[in-house]
């Protein structure tokens, strides 16, 4: 960080506290050269994640989505609400962390479909009919039989 008043570019810390709203961090910077002080703001940069549909459309990611997909597959089943969330979570946190700023929504419905088969293999098989339009009986029958393979 510069000095505004002469630009220096080293600088100490003089004190350091959230804002009122915990949004961001007020510095107190003294300048090492001329020793003035002045003050900085640190914030999260929120990068928003654009999700690729496919039919090549974009819209933002919207965590409430995953978390309404979840909950029509896992309906009737002993999925709590609780491990519904923490799957959304994950979900959101491995997309941040690959700092991706534009995701395909076949990658987003392979991850979920990867948790699911963890925690329930029905709730599994519901999301994947939807997820990949099983046409069939057949394709159906496929993939509970590469379920049990994967066993």
């Amino acid at each position: 960080m510069k000095c505004p008043y002469c630009g220096y570019g080293e600088s100490k810390v003089v004190d350091s506290r959230s804002t009122e709203d915990n949004m961001s961090i007020r510095r107190r910077r003294e300048c090492l050269k001329c020793s003035r002080r002045y003050t900085t703001y640190e914030k999260i940069e929120n990068v928003p994640i654009l999700v690729i549909k496919k039919n090549m459309n974009r819209e933002y990611f919207d965590r409430t989505k995953i978390i309404n997909g979840l909950i029509k597959a896992c309906q009737k089943r002993p999925v709590s609400r609780q491990q519904i969330e923490s799957i959304a979570d994950e979900i959101e946190k491995r997309i941040s962390n690959e700092m991706l700023t534009e995701v395909n929504s076949e990658y987003i419905g392979e991850m979920i479909m990867e948790y699911l088969k963890n925690i329930d293999e029905v709730s599994y098989v519901r999301f994947a009919s939807v997820y990949r339009q099983f046409k069939d009986i057949n394709t159906f029958m496929e993939e509970i039989k590469n379920l049990i393979s994967d066993k």
